[in-house]
């Protein structure tokens, strides 16, 4: 959808836990489109991640960006050159799981259902490093729903906890995507190899990649670890796994 106009809004959402403040993105003048969940990565909801849902709104788009700790504060955007910032954010995502999330994908779900903008049916979901595991295990939560979800340097993908989402992949329908950097302290190389086994043997659709040569948050420009070629071809899977899994249904 070249040179598209898009309208944007900044809501709170009502949980049975709270406020969720969410930023949502979607073009205008036109039929409604699939939605599409994008889960922030530790540093918070910023104005980088309101850019990165604008380019995927531009490809005929719902999205909604929630702030996932508003369990405990109504906003937070990390301070990168700030100890005491980068220690509260270690605290808050200490505060959100795989089952919290859920929990709030749903509400989402609720919210775009009344927008006249938004089409429920077809969901896709995108996570980015704490939220990876998440929008993998709302994949399992809501298999009728969502259609494709991806993870970038995702963490916590293959663990000991009977909410690590490699327990789930049997149960997702839809196509996943999921990318890991060659250099990663939180998501060691045995990890992301312990997952494309799972995800193998469940038969789950989809691919695991390894962006070699890269690091930890490649696919953002407010990071040291960014890499402009790493980040493109971060857009060009990302986008087109929703293009061929969301826009597919409409015929």
């Amino acid at each position: 959808m070249p040179d598209v106009e898009l309208a944007t809004d900044d809501v709170t959402i009502k949980t049975s836990e709270g406020s969720m403040s969410t930023h949502l993105v979607f073009p205008t003048d036109c039929e409604p489109q699939p939605l599409v969940i994008f889960l922030m990565d530790a540093p918070g909801k910023r104005p980088l991640l309101h850019q990165m849902a604008a380019v995927i709104a531009s490809r005929g788009y719902f999205v909604a960006l929630p702030n996932l700790y508003y369990r405990e504060v109504p906003s937070f955007e990390l301070d990168f050159d700030s100890q005491e910032s980068r220690a509260e954010m270690t605290r808050l995502t200490r505060t959100v799981g795989n089952r919290m999330v859920v929990r709030d994908v749903g509400a989402l779900f609720e919210f775009a259902r009344s927008h006249p903008a938004a089409r429920v049916g077809d969901v896709g979901l995108v996570g980015y490093c704490m939220s990876g595991p998440f929008a993998l295990y709302s994949a399992a939560e809501y298999p009728d729903s969502v259609r494709a979800a991806a993870s970038f340097y995702g963490v916590r993908l293959h663990v000991e906890s009977v909410d690590s989402p490699h327990h789930r992949l049997s149960e997702v329908i839809g196509e996943i995507y999921v990318a890991a950097a060659e250099h990663d302290p939180y998501v060691p190389m045995d990890m992301v190899e312990r997952f494309e086994t799972s995800r193998a043997a469940a038969g789950t659709r989809g691919r695991v990649e390894v962006y070699w040569g890269t690091h930890h948050g490649f696919a953002f420009d407010d990071r040291p670890a960014y890499d402009p070629v790493a980040d493109d071809r971060h857009w060009k899977e990302l986008l087109s796994l929703f293009d061929r899994n969301l826009h597919s249904f409409r015929d």
